[in-house]
């Protein structure tokens, strides 16, 4: 076959000249062409064996012919015409316009007659043989034709064609009329009982186009601000609610059908903050418990299909504040449009003041804790929305820098080319970066700001938050399970703090924090006791203790001149220690009970006094010779 010139001259036969088109337009050549083609298809096979064969004999003079743009839409016409006859016969019989025509033989079911018909245009457009948009006009034209029954078979037909419609020389001529096709479908679906549909047309679109396709991206970011929720304005009568929080809760809409508009208009915006207010305030006043939670939870087969357009009605206000469903409606509205002001990329100017961004912080945190509250899953169903909307952030980004395209050629290697590797000399391709940088930038490892040491009560302070019980933080959320956050902190206690480093083996990780930044009712749990030290501390106070004597020993001049100054103090200082000891052996030794009830205090004196004078013995061992 030859190569059409222009997109206007579709060879059916090689090695063939132009000639002067022979157009279609009699009605006795366009049932001659409608006679052909219902022939066509009722035979058997694949249509490889007999399209090519229909399309030749369809068109004068046989197997000599080069069908020319004039020649083409004429035989499009006469197709569309034929697809209308077909539909319209089996509406008249009564039957599904997919099967209509369809036989059982022997041994295998046969197809309709207008799949048929569409899978031989198919291979006629696949092959270049027709123009490549016409199957993508009989489509639309079916679904004109169709009910929205019919209409659910016939885009199955299309889903199951995706691959074919989406090659390049077919999607380059039917995108816009396929994209039409399916944007038509979706006007005429209903958003509340045709959720399914909607969604299988929406993953169609999502395949069927490349990823940086402009054309259902919303670049300019405008709002569809004619879905206007209308409700009462003047209070009903007989109604028990209160009418003035029924305007305040169904006004919040405005707000949310154009985010834009209370950015502009700082009045309407505290306008949104104080009724947003009053609807917070109301559903704090009215927790839901489990029981409403489980009243309206559905199985997750009827959730899939099911979906609400909630009624504004006041007489259902009361039912509805008790639907856990209506409240996360309304509160995940809230979280998006904060997510739109705080969208990345605005400059300060087009961005919210100082003020407006805290008010949003602190209703922010308010939304998120009413939705962790309701039931069933509350937690569950923050995070899932919470990840959507972190996601949400990514596209963003992608349309403020003017929607790049994802898709990157594949990079060519001629023959013989070989790839040059990159030489790495630290192991790994991040260590080398590192390492590269790291040269580049010779002052950037001494940097003050870089190297800093949290103190011990900056540090801890997480933790002590955590342990506090007005906090109400749950323990599997405190910082003691976060493992790096707990041996970092050993680290600094064990240069900064030593002894509440030694309260680790204690109480554990809790007991290092200091006592300043516990509650006052926790700070006695953590005290370390005095006769829970080691002995070799007990040593190290009593050392502290001894230099003054010693000093008042060898600061005497006289006593270091006098020979015999030295053994006689000795003499008299040894006397009264051993009358003490003798003294205390006769006035009756304590019993091991009495030795139990002593104080903590008191056996910390007795050990300092006589590691005093294990230091006299041991520091003028000479002298103590000399006396004997």
């Amino acid at each position: 076959m030859a190569e059409s010139t222009s997109g206007l001259r579709i060879l059916l036969h090689q090695h063939q000249q132009d000639r002067v088109p022979t157009p279609i337009s009699c009605h006795s050549e366009r049932d001659r062409v409608l006679e052909i083609f219902r022939s066509a298809i009722l035979k058997s096979g694949p249509p490889a064996d007999f399209a090519l064969e229909t399309v030749q004999e369809a068109i004068k003079p046989q197997r000599q012919t080069v069908l020319v743009q004039d020649e083409n839409q004429s035989l499009e016409n006469a197709l569309r015409t034929l697809l209308q006859e077909l539909v319209s016969s089996a509406v008249q019989s009564g039957e599904v316009i997919m099967q209509f025509g369809q036989s059982i033989d022997d041994e295998e079911s046969t197809q309709g007659q207008i799949p048929r018909l569409l899978d031989i245009v198919l291979y006629l457009c696949e092959k270049g043989h027709v123009e490549g948009g016409m199957i993508f006009q009989l489509l639309e034209d079916l679904t004109e034709m169709s009910t929205m029954r019919d209409c659910k078979e016939v885009f199955g037909y299309i889903e199951s064609k995706q691959d074919i419609l989406g090659k390049q020389e077919l999607f380059g001529r039917g995108k816009l009329v396929m994209l039409r096709t399916c944007n038509q479908l979706l006007r005429r679906l209903s958003k509340a009982n045709d959720v399914v549909f909607c969604g299988r047309i929406l993953m169609f679109l999502a395949h069927f186009f490349p990823l940086s396709e402009r054309s259902a991206v919303n670049i300019k970011g405008v709002f569809n601000t004619s879905n206007e929720t209308k409700y009462e304005k003047d209070a009903p009568k007989g109604v028990s609610i209160d009418f003035n929080f029924y305007k305040t809760f169904w006004s919040l809409q405005e707000h949310f059908c154009n985010p834009a508009s209370s950015m502009v208009a700082p009045i309407k915006w505290h306008k949104f903050s104080a009724n947003l207010t009053v609807v917070l305030d109301t559903f704090d006043a009215q927790p839901l418990t489990d029981d409403d939670g489980n009243a309206n939870n559905l199985d997750e087969e009827d959730a899939a299909a099911f979906s609400i357009k909630y009624l504004t009605s006041s007489k259902l206000m009361g039912l509805e504040l008790k639907d856990p469903s209506f409240r996360r409606h309304v509160l995940v509205q809230c979280l998006i449009l904060f997510d739109y002001l705080k969208a990345p990329g605005k400059n300060d100017e087009d961005g919210p003041s100082e003020s407006m961004k805290e008010e949003i912080r602190s209703c922010e945190e308010r939304v998120k804790k009413l939705l962790e509250m309701i039931p069933p899953k509350g937690k569950g169903f923050l995070q899932n929305i919470e990840r959507i909307l972190e996601r949400e952030k990514n596209w963003v980004w992608w349309k403020r820098d003017g929607c790049p395209p994802f898709e990157k050629p594949p990079t060519e290697i001629k023959p013989g080319q070989v790839k040059k590797r990159r030489r790495i000399l630290m192991g790994n391709k991040e260590l080398h970066q590192l390492w590269m940088w790291a040269d580049k930038n010779p002052n950037a490892l001494d940097d003050p700001n870089r190297i800093k040491t949290p103190s011990i009560m900056e540090y801890w302070k997480p933790l002590a938050e955590d342990m506090d019980p007005k906090a109400g933080i749950e323990a599997e959320y405190h910082h003691k399970n976060n493992r790096v956050y707990c041996w970092k902190g050993l680290r600094f206690s064990a240069r900064q703090d030593l002894e509440g480093f030694s309260r680790f083996n204690d109480f554990g990780i809790e007991g290092v924090i200091p006592p300043d930044l516990l509650p006052l009712e926790m700070r006695s749990k953590y005290q370390s006791k005095p006769a829970e030290r080691s002995k070799r501390a007990k040593k190290e106070e009593a050392k502290d203790t001894t230099p003054p004597q010693e000093d008042s020993q060898f600061t005497n001049p006289a006593a270091e001149m006098d020979g015999g100054g030295i053994g006689g103090e000795l003499e008299d200082s040894g006397v009264p220690m051993d009358a003490d000891a003798v003294g205390a052996s006769q006035s009756g030794a304590q019993t091991p009970e009495d030795n139990s009830k002593q104080s903590p205090a008191a056996e910390l004196g007795q050990e300092a006094g006589q590691s005093e004078a294990e230091v006299e013995m041991d520091g003028d061992g000479e002298t103590d010779t000399e006396a004997e």
